[in-house]
């Protein structure tokens, strides 16, 4: 995998709309304009916009053409070293046919988003290119009042410092709840905040286990299945899997189905380890646990398969970055997940 070059204060990034074009609709701009700033004040990035990217729902849901032709220019600009995502959607997987993989491979860079923008980073791995399952401009850099603390250090050790990343604790608190975005004076209202009870919970495995990263949001990654964006049957061999649930809150049957296909698939085989994100608002928090221990342990017959739970990424914040292809540790004895190698070069 290609890792990209770092981000320095100073740098310019583009911000897209690849699904959902809400960020330039009437309603929801200034939620735009709010993560807009925070990028550039935080973090001393200047941000621009891809010429699509701010022209709207309806505009972006006729046309995704336009959503492909902008990930396309931003990756072929010399003078972007970043591109995030502005929010995810639903159909990411309309851009496919507008890619060149080779435009992605050749001028390697910063890549992040997370949802759907999962489909978007499938692209980026054909690719061979290392890219981030992270925060979004919409949501986490634009989060009400202010960014949190525990989200900003992890953009900062991921995509600014050469160093290894290293372990990523849990969260001292989470919050799932939803502030509607189509008042600016809403913005005001910070989110509640729950504490953590629970921390990260080592399901099954013993010892160490390493391996790459790879996964996304589970109901997307499963779009993906016999597109040629899913990887060959070898590709999973000794890869740690990360795996999120969205605001839609898959039922525990779905998520029983989505385990049984990886079994059937081969990938329980061959995979060292998983990851498991907090469930939005923790609905089905134990029931998910039980049919995950009932496909894998029981019916797969893999009760040696490392699966750490209630991590903090993906549809509830704050959240970490997940790095694509790079080297991750599951310390199965002390319930730690660490991050073996920086995810960026020089």
């Amino acid at each position: 995998m290609i890792k990209p070059k770092r981000l320095k204060r100073g740098d310019t990034i583009a911000t897209v709309s690849l699904s959902w074009g809400g960020a330039g609709d009437k309603e929801f701009r200034h939620r735009y304009e709010v993560g807009k700033k925070r990028i550039e004040e935080v973090f001393g990035l200047k941000v621009v916009e891809m010429p699509n990217s701010l022209k709207g729902s309806e505009y972006l849901d006729k046309y995704p053409e336009a959503r492909a032709e902008d990930m396309m220019n931003a990756f072929k600009d010399k003078e972007i070293k970043g591109i995030f995502s502005n929010i995810g959607g639903q159909d990411t997987l309309r851009l496919h046919k507008y890619m060149d993989y080779d435009v992605i491979k050749n001028n390697p860079k910063i890549f992040m988003g997370y949802s759907d923008t999962t489909v978007n980073h499938f692209m980026c791995y054909k690719a061979g290119l290392t890219s981030f399952y992270g925060p979004s401009v919409l949501s986490e850099f634009a989060e009400n009042v202010s960014m949190h603390d525990y989200t900003v250090k992890w953009i900062e050790k991921c995509l600014f410092n050469l160093d290894k990343i290293g372990e990523i604790e849990s969260c001292d608190y989470w919050t799932s709840e939803l502030i509607r975005w189509d008042k600016p004076s809403y913005g005001g209202i910070k989110r509640r905040m729950s504490r953590e009870k629970r921390g990260y919970e080592m399901l099954q495995g013993k010892g160490k286990v390493s391996g790459k990263l790879i996964g996304g949001c589970i109901e997307v990654v499963d779009w993906l299945r016999g597109t040629d964006l899913w990887p060959d049957k070898d590709a999973w061999e000794n890869r740690i899997l990360f795996l999120e649930t969205s605001e839609d809150k898959p039922s525990p049957d779905n998520i029983r189905w989505f385990f049984r296909t990886y079994d059937y698939m081969g990938i329980l085989d061959k995979i060292s380890g998983i990851i498991i994100a907090k469930p939005k608002d923790e609905k089905y928090y134990e029931e998910y646990k039980k049919e995950i221990l009932k496909v894998i342990r029981d019916e797969a017959k893999r009760d040696d398969l490392a699966i750490l739970y209630n991590m903090n990424f993906g549809h509830t914040a704050p959240m970490c970055i997940l790095p694509y292809g790079v080297e991750a540790e599951i310390d199965c004895e002390n319930s730690k997940f660490t991050i073996l190698e920086s995810a960026v070069s020089e």
